[in-house]
């Protein structure tokens, strides 16, 4: 009896793989030609759309400058097509208030991708990309728990001080010389994370704890080519990997099963031990308690583990691009960084810590790292989606329609901001000298889905950036070379890799 070929069977394997692919290309292709036809009262197209691939070619030279080209020619409210996809861009704080506070009620879904639905079990959960009751409960747990730790509170600042001091430690340790922070900016920030969520703090040189965020950096690098398979669901049934959808998923599914799933476990084998204080331990009594009450709840470990995912995802990038925007603009602008010292100097003085009750009194410092927040800002928000017609504007969204917030088109708006391609941290500021931030700077967006961890990480932000300023003087490498401050194109924008020199100050 004659046997195949391993090589022959991944052969026949391949080609089946291939032409099933084809296939659900050609059916996908056929249903759009068939439906192309736009909905009726949208708002406008920009530019005509191509047929199948819509307004992708238009975002070849990146979505920033033709999204701002777009808002100038055709409006704060316009639609475009990324793919088949009808995508709502929202441009204007007016429109972005409208959307997201007023009618809130329709548009606080999340649209499901379909990296996200190929997982399968995680469908619709955790506390960023969940929609409607399991994001309300989800969202609602998770700030009680938070809240109970501190959240916002001298509690939690004094935590935080505790980790700042390391890291000032590590930075002193560098005795001047240039070097690449961002991965000890990441393992600061991730650190604070960790004694929320786990309940213990890291080493900066800890393998796993290293390897964690190099799987987290990996994970939104190889998004950026994945999207492709979002947009367009069958290029991810192909053989081979062309656009990283596999690859990312593994990453993913590793950091859930080897961190996030790791410490559910660990925490329940010490379930019997009371005192423990971390999320994820607080999480699963209130699971518990639920569960015996006969409540029909959506907490579950599942829910659980991608709120953790999500808690370091988000929590730890964002954070972590802030701080390293910050320091690369006090090389480019060394007069405000002086202006800081000096008002750190005459307020605090050189030898105690900064502390939160400093906050108050440090309004230039303030200032700075609200107008960094503004300066350096990706292009566009998370999604969100319709979940029924809803009307912006006098235009019909359609439900299941994306919807996203152009927040770099609102944070560099002339009307607003007056000279907006200008880093000055003065303009949050009153005639008094006072802090005094416009209603439409919402670094941390609006409405029900405003970012949950916003409080931690304004508490990050102020307590780390005074204290290195406080601390070290901030200088480039080569004066008359200064690094780039062009993007790292990604889910987040961070600064291109640069260095940079911590000169102590005394």
């Amino acid at each position: 009896m004659a046997h195949e070929t391993p090589g022959r069977a991944e052969d026949q394997t391949n080609h089946a793989l291939t032409y099933l692919a084809l296939s659900l290309g050609l059916v996908w292709l056929v249903k759009h030609l068939v439906s192309s036809r736009a909905p009726a009262n949208i708002p406008p197209f920009p530019a005509k759309p191509y047929p199948i691939i819509g307004h992708l070619p238009y975002f070849k030279n990146g979505l920033k400058d033709q999204l701002t080209a777009w808002r100038k020619s055709t409006g704060e409210i316009f639609s475009v097509y990324f793919g088949p996809n009808l995508v709502v861009i929202l441009g204007s704080h007016g429109v972005l208030h409208q959307a997201f506070v007023k009618r809130g009620d329709t548009l606080s879904d999340r649209p499901l991708s379909v990296a996200a639905a190929s997982r399968g079990r995680d469908i619709n959960r955790g506390i960023v990309f969940s929609s409607g009751r399991v994001w309300k409960e989800q969202r609602s747990v998770s700030l009680q728990i938070l809240r109970s730790f501190g959240l916002g509170q001298n509690i939690l600042a004094a935590k935080i001080s505790e980790e700042v001091s390391m890291f000032l430690d590590s930075l002193s340790k560098l005795f001047g010389e240039p070097t690449d922070v961002r991965m000890l900016i990441k393992s600061m920030v991730a650190n604070n994370l960790c004694s929320i969520v786990v309940g213990q703090r890291f080493e900066y040189n800890d393998e796993r704890f290293l390897t964690l965020l190099h799987k987290m950096s990996e994970m939104f690098r190889l998004g950026q080519s994945s999207g492709m398979c979002t947009i367009f669901p069958w290029l991810s049934r192909l053989p081979g990997d062309l656009f990283n959808s596999r690859a990312r998923f593994q990453v993913y599914q590793y950091i859930l099963d080897q961190y996030c799933y790791h410490y559910i476990e660990k925490t329940k084998n010490e379930e019997r031990d009371l005192t423990q204080d971390n999320f994820i331990f607080a999480y699963l009594q209130e699971m518990k308690k639920r569960q015996q009450q006969g409540q029909d709840t959506t907490l579950d470990e599942d829910n659980l583990a991608l709120n953790v995912m999500n808690m370091f995802a988000a929590g730890t990038d964002t954070t972590s691009a802030a701080i390293s925007w910050f320091m690369l603009a006090m090389l480019h602008y060394p007069d405000v960084q002086e202006k800081i010292f000096v008002e750190i100097s005459e307020v605090v003085g050189l030898d105690r810590a900064v502390t939160m009750h400093d906050r108050a009194k440090l309004n230039y410092t303030q200032a700075a790292i609200m107008e960094t927040q503004r300066f350096f800002v990706s292009p566009l928000g998370v999604p969100h989606k319709a979940s029924k017609d809803t009307i912006i504007n006098g235009y019909t969204i359609p439900a299941g329609t994306t919807v996203m917030a152009c927040i770099h088109n609102i944070f560099h708006c002339q009307e607003l901001w007056k000279d907006p391609d200008q880093y000055r941290p003065e303009r949050f500021l009153d005639a008094d000298g006072n802090i005094s931030p416009p209603e439409f700077f919402t670094p941390f967006g609006i409405g029900r889905r405003v970012c949950p961890g916003e409080s931690l990480a304004k508490m990050e932000l102020f307590l780390v950036l005074a204290s290195v300023i406080q601390r070290f003087e901030l200088r480039p490498t080569t004066p008359d070379h200064l690094p780039t401050q062009k993007p790292e194109i990604g889910m987040i924008y961070f600064p291109q890799p640069y260095q940079i020199r911590f000169v102590e100050r005394r």
